[in-house]
């Protein structure tokens, strides 16, 4: 299946997030879930300045795209556990009150046969909202999300979302944007990828491969060597890349930064930095070296299927898909010419929030100011 393209232009599943629960504040209340081939993740929060405050959150691991790169169909089993967990999400919505909010579904139930009854199920199940949206979008609203990590030296950006079912990569020329406002030119970017306006961020090339942790472990599942099938793995990502422009006319190596999102890489952050226990302050925002990511790699490969299912830097629920996705962060640091990398805890649900709240005007414009 070759990578889906335009006509003209967490991934890993996680333990149920804890409640987080606020004083009562001033300030309309957002929610923005995201469905996606292995987990359903949804934050609730209010506008902050030029942020926003998280008032809840939920995550939980329901593998709706279990089984779905040999069937072409979502199992029941795979939606009565989607249909619960939206249940849990339907329940936080109603207790704090939420009005506005955006609740998407992503690679799997795009590539699904059965996804339209799927949908019915849910809306008669939950009463919720949920649409499936294009890749195109998912890609732009992953972009918006890590626009506070774009340095104000940056001319060239790649924004790099693993997620379960797909990864996709945006490439972004910010020379004729002022330094100072690269942020903002990066959230203008939020209802299109083309922004006529001079002095804009210009997106060189975009593109949704159709190969995320779950859908790369499941092409070499038969493969039984672990080294074997890491080099198969990154290897055949590779291969998808091969018309993606900048692939192929190759990065400056002057002011290039590469942002990535997602489990794959906040997990290979949090193993460099020897975290036993997860800590998103430490993880969001850190900046690695090519020679780091690669260490902690080799370090996974020594360990074995069996070793990683009991290191507590990865986790149980996170063991069997991070090979599948380091693979395709190694590739990705290999093929382009940097050799640091910005991680970003933060993705799509993020990117929902700060497009609402940006479209509603409830942003305040003069926090956004990058990384110098």
């Amino acid at each position: 299946m070759t990578p889906r393209r335009p006509a003209g232009m967490d991934a890993f599943p996680s333990p149920v997030e804890p409640t987080i629960t606020r004083a009562s504040e001033q300030g309309e209340l957002y929610a923005a879930l995201d469905l996606g081939t292995n987990s359903c993740r949804m934050l609730i929060a209010r506008p902050q300045g030029s942020q926003f405050q998280v008032v809840d959150s939920f995550s939980k691991p329901v593998q709706l795209g279990h089984g779905l790169e040999a069937s072409g169909r979502l199992s029941r089993i795979s939606m009565a556990r989607t249909v619960h967990a939206l249940q849990v999400c339907r329940r936080k919505i109603e207790t704090h009150n939420v009005t506005r909010m955006r609740l998407v579904a992503t690679e799997a139930c795009r590539r699904a046969r059965n996804s339209r009854d799927f949908m019915r199920l849910i809306r008669r199940e939950t009463g919720l909202p949920l649409e499936i949206i294009e890749a195109e979008e998912e890609a732009r609203l992953a972009v918006i999300s890590c626009a506070p990590l774009v340095s104000l030296r940056t001319e060239q950006l790649m924004v790099v979302d693993i997620g379960g079912g797909s990864t996709e990569l945006v490439w972004i020329d910010l020379t004729e944007v002022e330094p100072a406002e690269r942020p903002r030119s990066i959230m203008r970017l939020a209802d299109s990828f083309r922004d006529p306006r001079p002095g804009a961020a210009r997106v060189v090339d975009w593109i949704s491969v159709p190969l995320g942790v779950a859908t790369l472990r499941d092409q070499f599942a038969d493969v039984e060597d672990d080294q074997g099938r890491f080099a198969l793995m990154s290897w055949y990502f590779e291969e998808k890349l091969a018309d993606f422009a900048p692939y192929s006319a190759g990065a400056p190596p002057e002011n290039f930064q590469i942002i990535g999102t997602s489990g794959t890489v906040t997990t290979v952050a949090a193993s460099h930095l020897g975290l036993k226990r997860y800590d998103r302050t430490k993880v969001d925002g850190l900046t690695m070296t090519s020679d780091q990511i690669d260490r902690v790699i080799r370090d996974y490969l020594m360990l074995g299927p069996s070793g990683r299912r009991a290191d507590p830097r990865i986790g149980r629920e996170r063991h069997a898909l991070i090979m599948s996705g380091a693979a395709i962060l190694q590739t990705l640091m290999r093929v382009w010419p940097t050799n640091r990398l910005s991680v970003a805890d933060r993705g799509l649900r993020e990117g929902l929030l700060y497009a609402q709240m940006a479209r509603d005007g409830v942003l305040e414009s003069d926090g956004l100011n990058g990384v110098a």
